[in-house]
């Protein structure tokens, strides 16, 4: 498949955009956090990085999905938070700091992760065709260019800027909005002939993936003894995922419009389903009492 313009540098660019974004949140005291207080990192950290692509397996052999349909929800679920989980981790009254230290340990240890996700998918579902397949190296490059390194640009900014930089945030998560929007709004044109089938496949599958990732992040935090701020934050996490990455695997690397499709329609459902969550933590959360000055 011959990538589009807005495929092929469109979508880097705006990664690359959005990524700096994310380390525009950042502080060295969000780190301090990860030594102070571990847990919190440590089942968030485990939840979205095995948990959720072993989920997206098991939704696969229940669902009996298509093996292209199969690889991309491999890809979706394998993908780290999003840009606008900080979001909804402060909406839903989450614990604010671990969501945005959960969203960038995810970012990075996904440059890794994700290509290995991928290629196992591959062999699984589509082992004999040898010619798809992820080429680490290659991937683990562009990850590390799109993520790390405008991560880092951003923390910088942050340090020299921060006034400026906290008001950026808001702007470039409604970028990434856009962005993920216009991609959704592209692909629904390029496989317009087989939407139907491809919805009726990646849709349900979808909806379980998030659903039942956001069930057990909440019951496998209780069970750790996190509070519900904290447990509400790493719900939000695996709620609400980088979808942009999962179309830039798809399209960019793999080129297969029907493999990012279950990326596309989980970008879009993950929002009503965050809006759910952040309903229910207003509900069930005590607001938190701000400090006597």
């Amino acid at each position: 498949m011959q990538a589009s313009p807005l495929i092929s540098i469109g979508l880097p660019v705006s990664l690359f955009i959005i990524m700096i974004g994310i380390g525009m949140t950042l502080t060295p005291r969000d780190f301090r956090q990860v030594a102070v207080y571990p847990r919190g990192i440590i089942v968030g950290t485990v939840a979205q990085i095995l948990i959720m692509p072993a989920l997206a397996f098991l939704i696969i052999a229940v669902f009996n999905l298509s093996p292209l349909i199969a690889v991309g929800l491999v890809v979706i679920a394998a993908c780290p938070g999003g840009t606008t989980s900080n979001l909804f981790a402060l909406m839903a009254r989450g614990n604010v700091a671990l969501s945005i230290v959960l969203t960038v340990l995810a970012n990075l240890i996904t440059i890794v992760s994700l290509p290995l996700f991928t290629n196992l998918a591959l062999e699984l579902y589509m082992g004999e065709n040898e010619a798809i397949r992820l080429p680490i190296e290659r991937t683990i490059m562009t990850l590390g260019l799109i993520v790390l390194l405008p991560i880092t640009i951003g923390m910088v900014l942050r340090s020299y800027f921060p006034e400026k930089s906290r008001k950026a945030e808001g702007i470039v998560s409604i970028f990434g909005g856009v962005v993920l929007a216009a991609l959704v709004v592209a692909l629904v044109y390029g496989v317009r002939d087989q939407l139907g089938e491809l919805l009726s496949q990646a849709g349900p599958a979808a909806i379980a993936l998030n659903l039942a990732g956001i069930g057990i992040a909440l019951a496998i935090s209780r069970m750790a003894g996190l509070t519900q701020r904290e447990s509400m934050a790493v719900a939000v996490e695996l709620g609400i995922k980088n979808g942009t990455i999962g179309l830039l695997v798809t399209l960019n690397l793999l080129e297969s419009e029907t493999m990012s499709v279950p990326s596309a329609v989980y970008g879009v459902l993950m929002f009503f389903f965050g809006f759910l969550l952040t309903l229910y933590g207003r509900k069930y959360i005590p607001q938190q009492s701000k400090p006597a000055d």
